[in-house]
């Protein structure tokens, strides 16, 4: 599984910036310090490239490219990173399997299977102190993007995703997870290029449509998709009275196709849909309805309706963790 394809050490500085796929050590490792400068270093560099657009300007196309992007990779990462690669709440084919892999790295979020780990960490250890974003435990701002940031957290948590790791396109796809996501920069500066040779009228360029179809577009995705580690177990209803600090936020769903009714998810993690109310709004559902519509997967998991009606009091006092 761990395997060095590129001849390094696989605890070497340069390994552990590559390629995703080192083993868990569960201790500090030599260079953590070097490791977090640099990833912190293109973090905040990605956010600073998005002040380009003063220099590259603004067209309609470019911010519609903008738009579609933030909201396919989104439902990406929900429908596919976590209801199907963290929970299972689907089934499909081994190619579907292996589309929905690739299409979630478009995200620049980690491989599916470093994804899905961490995730499944979470839900083990949710807002205890083990919890590796818990805002209860370390903090709003820790919770929301420093956690993964940390050295500690770059490896992929084999432990909790043994039934992922036999399928060896999938390890291959979690050891190089920034191709698609490199790929797709390179896509939104060739499609600016190509429209401003052939569609001049349309106002926009490759460095236009690379700022807007990517950076920002890549950096709203981010920071909306953190809100659910962060903001999500600080703001809003409970209606399940969990053992940790999860809330229904109707704002964050919009935000994040349906990822906001965190509380109704934390119950019952392995539904298909987040929203367990007709009126609660979820459109990564609606969109794994159409794919099961279409064949290309199958069996969405049901909310049981002794789920349904197990709701308490919508603000009822959080549980002690056991």
């Amino acid at each position: 599984m761990n395997r060095n394809p590129l001849s390094l050490p696989a605890t070497s500085v340069w390994w552990r910036l590559l390629v995703s796929d080192q083993p868990d050590q569960g201790v500090p490792q030599p260079g953590d310090w070097l490791v977090g400068l640099i990833r912190w270093s293109f973090f905040i560099g990605l956010h600073l490239a998005c002040l380009a657009v003063v220099f590259v300007g603004v067209s309609p196309v470019a911010v519609g490219v903008a738009a579609g992007l933030y909201l396919a990779r989104m439902f990406f990462v929900t429908a596919f990173y976590h209801r199907y690669f963290s929970h299972k709440a689907f089934r499909a084919s081994r190619g579907v399997q292996l589309a929905m892999a690739v299409a979630g790295c478009t995200a620049g979020q980690r491989g599916p299977l470093w994804w899905a780990g961490h995730h499944r960490y979470h839900h083990a250890h949710a807002d205890r102190p083990e919890d590796r974003h818990s805002p209860a435990i370390r903090g709003l701002f820790d919770a929301h993007m420093g956690w993964f940031l940390r050295p500690e957290n770059y490896a992929t948590p084999w432990k909790y995703v043994r039934d992922w790791a036999r399928y060896p396109e999938l390890r291959w796809l979690n050891r190089f997870d920034m191709l698609p996501f490199l790929a797709l920069g390179a896509a939104t500066y060739g499609l600016g290029a190509l429209l401003e040779a052939h569609a001049p009228g349309l106002g926009t360029s490759g460095p236009q449509m690379l700022v807007w179809g990517f950076l920002i577009s890549t950096v709203a995705l981010y920071h909306a998709t953190y809100t659910i580690n962060s903001l999500a177990h600080r703001w809003g209803r409970r209606r399940y009275a969990t053992a940790d600090d999860s809330r229904n936020n109707g704002l964050l769903a919009l935000l994040t196709l349906g990822e906001g009714w965190h509380n109704n998810h934390h119950f019952y993690p392995g539904a298909a849909r987040q929203g367990f109310r007709w009126w609660e709004l979820d459109p990564t559902y609606y969109g794994l309805l159409g794919l099961a519509g279409m064949g290309l997967i199958r069996d969405l998991r049901p909310v049981p309706a002794s789920v349904r009606n197990h709701g308490r009091s919508r603000t009822a006092p959080r549980r002690s963790p056991s």
